[in-house]
């Protein structure tokens, strides 16, 4: 038995974030942003909001789709680093924002790799046979963890859920193989300190101090980010027995739009077969590769039997890839 993804919802805060409007905030400007990012917009939080019930929301979403009631679920996994608590985990407040209870759920901590990391875990599990259905869920709100004078790192970051539901099916379809890794030496790369959860929203009064928000080394992240992405991509299709040009789409982590270029280069694939979309959300960390794969779905560009790819690179450092089979 293996594990196939049969609905998918994406959900995200209210309040649209421009690169104009931060031209008002900051000392940047729409074209410096879109030069090095790619990215045009962001939603973000904003006090009052509840990043439990934006994911709650996209599950729904991904449940109804998936023809399932929140009792028939049998595990919840997250992946997230944007809890307001240290515990209970993200994933026990989203099962109760559900209204279901009596079955696992926790988090998987692997910062823009989580969605990777935690679709894994479910397909592992549910081929060793001890789940059927397991919804995976990738959700973060890092615009809550920047510093908001610092230009490098306060335009990357936007914030949503992405929502799968996995049911167990014999078959040739469905998740084919992971590839996951972790380089603990690279932790200073991309790190935050765990203050404050997620009240510093934009608009709120409470700030994080420099040295509480996110620190990035930009340009040796981009360096080592290209090269573990592709050498996830080449191992995870190995690891399955498919040829890169037989991979009808890749959905990469949306952090950068130059470092998804570079990936795609230095694999070799046409610009058609990978999905795009940081402009219209920026870096969403764990919820971008979920909500990439809900928008290519609604755009028809994913089909039965289709072999698509996800992979992604985050703080830790970690990376990972899943194949699947449509």
């Amino acid at each position: 038995m293996g594990s196939r993804i049969v609905g998918t919802g994406r959900a995200l805060p209210r309040t649209r974030l421009s690169n104009q409007d931060l031209e008002r905030r900051l000392e940047t400007s729409d074209e410096w942003i879109r030069t090095r990012t790619g990215i045009a917009q962001r939603y973000v939080l904003v006090s009052g909001e509840s990043l439990v019930d934006i994911a709650a929301e996209a599950s729904h979403i991904a449940l109804d789709r998936a023809g399932l009631a929140p009792s028939e679920l049998e595990a919840i996994i997250v992946g997230t680093v944007s809890s307001d608590f240290g515990f209970p985990s993200f994933a026990c407040q989203l099962q109760h924002r559900l209204g279901i209870t009596d079955i696992p759920s926790f988090d998987v901590a692997a910062a823009c790799s989580g969605y990777i990391y935690a679709l894994s875990v479910a397909d592992a599990t549910m081929r060793a046979g001890e789940w059927g259905r397991v919804l995976v869920v990738g959700t973060d709100a890092l615009s809550t963890m920047v510093d908001w004078n610092d230009r490098r790192t306060a335009v990357l970051f936007g914030d949503g859920a992405g929502a799968s539901v996995l049911v167990s099916e014999p078959g040739p379809r469905g998740v084919l193989g992971s590839v996951l890794r972790s380089a603990g030496e690279h932790w200073n790369l991309l790190s935050v300190r765990n203050a404050a959860g997620t009240r510093c929203t934009f608009d709120a009064e409470i700030r994080r101090s420099a040295d509480n928000a996110i620190q990035m080394r930009g340009p040796e992240l981009f360096r080592i980010a290209v090269r573990m992405m592709e050498d996830v991509t080449r191992r995870v299709a190995d690891k399955a027995g498919v040829r890169l040009e037989d991979i009808a789409l890749i959905l990469p982590h949306q952090a950068n739009a130059r470092i998804i270029s570079a990936v795609a280069e230095r694999l070799g694939l046409n610009g058609d077969k990978v999905f795009i979309n940081v402009d219209r959300y920026g870096n969403t960390s764990a919820a971008s590769v979920p909500i990439a794969l809900d928008e290519a779905l609604e755009a028809h560009r994913i089909r039965d039997n289709d072999l698509i790819l996800l992979n992604a690179c985050g703080g830790g450092l970690t990376w990972g890839a899943n194949l699947i089979r449509w």
